[in-house]
């Protein structure tokens, strides 16, 4: 009987329809990323569960505790920004997308909720709203250039997948069809469907994730570029103190396993260069070398003119007080 009582009160909540926590037709874009701040996001779900390509936890952690004003801000009006042109050709892929489906669709213009108060951190921004068909009911869009497309070869990268999940979550909704131009030229549509079993996985990462934000403890670092960028943020300036892990297994650990591996890496460089120069010396003046498995090339590149600075300021050296400009210097980790 506790069961039945627990698994219609589920049923509830999911046929429950997504809360409109703020309009978002009118707001200023400071606004919007403080109401962002409140909870994790769509965009924000792949990277609160690790499973970003782009932005680890940590960087995240700093966005959602306001740590984040010393790392790198977005500018909206960078039009050498992917995001830029994504926001730029969304109402395009969507209008293409109700050409090709005849789904039509419709802004929200709202931050979403989710409706059970035990998840009111869960929040969602939804591209479209498809309506009129049985079987789909969002449309998520994308942009992908040629870098980005890469990461569509095999279909919906993971990252939009849980974004996706998250959008499906918040709503309650049965299928987000995914609309993404690849290369500027040509369209896919993929469809992702509710999963329960992925979406109960996702809350409790995510809910993981959530308790870092609350209890003001980052989370560990993973080792990518984002972590790396988030660190030097968070810690920029040493104090000239000296700590004591001697006595602390995991880190001593990971100490010793650093050494071990930049060992390794320096052998392998050395490796690399004497293979390479191997191919190098047998091809001499040729510019190709063709092998049973492929091909490499060895070209001079094209002559370029070049500032020349030092002479400039040799001849000229009172331009070096005039134009001075400050370099801020950043930590350097050594090992001895």
């Amino acid at each position: 009987m506790q069961t039945n009582q627990v698994n219609t009160e589920v049923k509830a909540i999911i046929n429950r329809p997504a809360l409109r926590l703020v309009s978002t037709k009118n707001l200023e874009r400071e606004e919007w990323l403080n109401i962002r701040k409140k909870g994790i996001g769509s965009s924000d779900a792949a990277a609160a569960v690790g499973l970003n390509p782009y932005k680890s936890q940590l960087e995240l952690w700093m966005e959602k505790t306001g740590r984040d004003a010393e790392l790198p801000q977005l500018d909206p009006s960078d039009d050498t920004s992917p995001a830029f042109w994504g926001t730029i050709l969304e109402p395009i892929v969507a209008s293409h997308y109700t050409n090709k489906t005849g789904n039509r669709v419709r802004r929200i213009n709202a931050v979403l909720q989710h409706p059970d108060p035990e998840l009111s951190w869960m929040l969602a921004n939804i591209d479209r709203e498809v309506i009129g068909v049985e079987d789909v009911q969002i449309l998520e869009c994308k942009t992908a250039g040629i870098n980005g497309s890469r990461l569509w070869k095999e279909g919906v990268p993971e990252y939009v997948q849980l974004q996706v999940m998250h959008q499906l979550a918040v709503t309650g909704k049965q299928a987000a069809d995914v609309a993404v131009l690849l290369g500027g030229q040509h369209l896919e549509i993929y469809r992702i469907e509710r999963d329960e079993t992925m979406i109960a996985q996702l809350i409790e990462l995510e809910r993981q994730f959530w308790n870092y934000v609350e209890t003001d403890t980052p989370p560990p670092a993973d080792g990518s570029a984002s972590a790396d960028t988030a660190l030097r943020c968070l810690f920029p300036q040493d104090q000239g103190e000296t700590v004591d892990f001697s006595v602390d297994e995991e880190l001593t650990l990971a100490y010793e396993t650093l050494k071990q591996v930049r060992d390794t890496i320096s052998e392998q460089e050395k490796h690399e260069s004497a293979l390479k120069q191997k191919i190098q010396q047998a091809m001499g003046d040729a510019s190709r070398a063709m092998f049973a498995s492929g091909a490499v090339t060895w070209k001079k590149a094209k002559d370029s003119i070049t500032f020349d600075t030092a002479s400039l300021l040799r001849d000229m050296p009172h331009l070096k007080e005039q134009y001075q400009a400050l370099r801020k210097g950043s930590r350097r980790f050594l090992i001895s």
